[in-house]
This record gives C-alpha cells, sequence and structure tokens, in this order.
C-alpha cells in the first residue's frame, strides 16, 4: 500500500506543482510522445529479458504493490518450525524425519506453519537442507557450503529482475530525448503553418524529455529500489534457514541451532530472545 500511496505523491505533487505556475494538465497529454517512449521501453525490455525474467519481474512488482513484507512474525513462526523439526531428529532420531522431508505437504509440523509450506522457495531449501542431514552422504561440516553454494545461486537469480528495472530506469532518460528529438523533427517540417502550430509541437516534443525522466526516477527506480528490499528480505529468511540447519547438522542441540538463526537477523525482524524460548519450550511435542 506505501508503494501506491508514493506513487500519489509522485504525480500529484507534479501536476500541482505545474497547475499552480499556471500550467494545464491537457498540454501534457501527448499521444504521440507516450507511443514513442512506452513502445520503446517495451521492445527494449523484449530484447533484453528472457520470458522467465519477464514473469518474475511481474511477480515482484506485484508483490511490492501488495505491500506485503517479512514480519518478525513471520521469523518467529519459521523458527518454531526448525525447532519442531529439530526435535523430531533429536527424540526420534534422524530417520524419523522421513516423513516429514519427504512428503512435507502432510506433514503435521509443516501444515502449521504456512510461512514455509505456501512458500516453494523456501520449503524447498529447507528440505534440501535436510535431506543430507538424513542420508548421511556428506559430513556434517560440509553441509553449511553445500547450502551457501544453493543460497548463492538463488540470489543471482533474484536479482535478474531488479537488472532489468535497473536497465529500464537507465535507457528511460535516454529514451525520453529520442522522443523529443523526434518531435523537434516534425516541428521543423511545420514552420511555416506560424508561431502557434510550432509552439504546440515543441511543448509536444519537450513533454518527451519530461516523461522520460519524470517516469524514471519518479517511478522506476523507487520500485527498483523496493525490489531489492524484498529480495534482501527472501535471502535472509533462506540464511536463517542455512545457519539453523548447518548447526543441527554439526550436533548443536535444537534450542541453540535455533538460537543461532535467531542472532543470524536483522534487529527489526527478530523476535526476542527470551520470549521465543519461552514459546519455544512451551510448544508440544512433535511426532
Amino acid at each position: 500500500m506505501l508503494i501506491i500511496v508514493g506513487g500519489i505523491i509522485v504525480l500529484a505533487s507534479t501536476l500541482g506543482g505545474f497547475m499552480i505556475a499556471g500550467g494545464k494538465p491537457i498540454l501534457l497529454l501527448h499521444l504521440s510522445e507516450f507511443v514513442v517512449i512506452l513502445g520503446i521501453t517495451g521492445g527494449m525490455i523484449v530484447i533484453a529479458t528472457p520470458a522467465h525474467v519477464l514473469k518474475e519481474v511481474v511477480h515482484k512488482t506485484i508483490e511490492a504493490l501488495k505491500g506485503k513484507s517479512i514480519s518478525k512474525g513471520d521469523f518467529n513462526d519459521l523458527l518454531k518450525l526448525l525447532y519442531e523439526i529439530f526435535m523430531v531428529g533429536r527424540r526420534n532420531g534422524l530417520i524419523a524425519l522421513e516423513e516429514h522431508v519427504m512428503d512435507p505437504k502432510k506433514s503435521s509440523i509443516f501444515q502449521r506453519y504456512p510461512v514455509v509450506l505456501n512458500h516453494p522457495e523456501r520449503l524447498e531449501f529447507l528440505v534440501n537442507g535436510l535431506k543430507p542431514v538424513i542420508d548421511g552422504k556428506i559430513k556434517p561440516d560440509q553441509l553449511a557450503d553445500l547450502m551457501e553454494a544453493e543460497l548463492d545461486a538463488k540470489a543471482t537469480e533474484a536479482e535478474h529482475p531488479l537488472h532489468v528495472l535497473q536497465l529500464i530506469a537507465d535507457s528511460l532518460p535516454a529514451i525520453g530525448i529520442v522522443a523529443a528529438v523526434l518531435g523537434i523533427i516534425n516541428t521543423m517540417s511545420a514552420i511555416a503553418e506560424g508561431p502557434e502550430a510550432v509552439g504546440e509541437k515543441v511543448a509536444a516534443a519537450l513533454t518527451g524529455t519530461l516523461l522520460g525522466i519524470f517516469i524514471a526516477y519518479g517511478f522506476v527506480s523507487p520500485l527498483g529500489a523496493r525490489l531489492k528490499t524484498i529480495v534482501v528480505a527472501d535471502e535472509e529468511v533462506l540464511r536463517c534457514i542455512m545457519q539453523a540447519v548447518a548447526g543441527f547438522a554439526k550436533g548443536l542441540a535444537p534450542l541453540t541451532a535455533v538460537e543461532v538463526a535467531r542472532r543470524s537477523l536483522n534487529s527489526h525482524v527478530q523476535p526476542g530472545g527470551a520470549e521465543l524460548e519461552a514459546a519455544l519450550k512451551a510448544l508440544a511435542p512433535a511426532k
């Protein structure tokens, strides 16, 4: 919601200042300039962006518009899930985790924590981290490197939409200049029509430059910054999972492994230590 409020403020401030100075908003509406700027931008995106990245740009943009962010409560639930999983492995042996890891959708533990169950990337990362622990195929001290490699790959992939938005933001001012130059060329061919016609065409040309800069710095660049915060937050969730699973694999007690993960979080989403410990100890034993 805040991103929509911010967009309204940008638009209202621009049009409000223009109108206070005596301008009429209708003077900014030149269809030809919109066609050139939006058309070139759209074509550039098609040329530069693979289909799967374009889908991710749309997905992340919708997510940003909805204003959803990872809260302290989400991390609280994540840590509870990890603790319950680890306690099952500690009490009943690692083989007891197999039924939960192999089919998490049917797991009585995972079903209580939609923060992971309903997020395929987080679920896959946790399951992939737990499987080697159950199978015993790698040494415990090697698991952190394995999960770190997967995390790096996911982080690189998550940045692709940001690069697309950065490309758009960097290109729009120049695209606006292209629209303006086209307008000036059109103006030069209409000099014989008189000052009024020339003035109208010059205004249309200048609108092209305005639109390019306005859209780039008023909307696209801030949207890229917002998506960056979403990407960083998603990565923090995965890193929290990695810290806990790697610690448990090395033999840390479930409570200690979860505490290590908790301390890796940023302060604004980090659950309180005493409250979390009390909540974990109050959980009913998982089976």
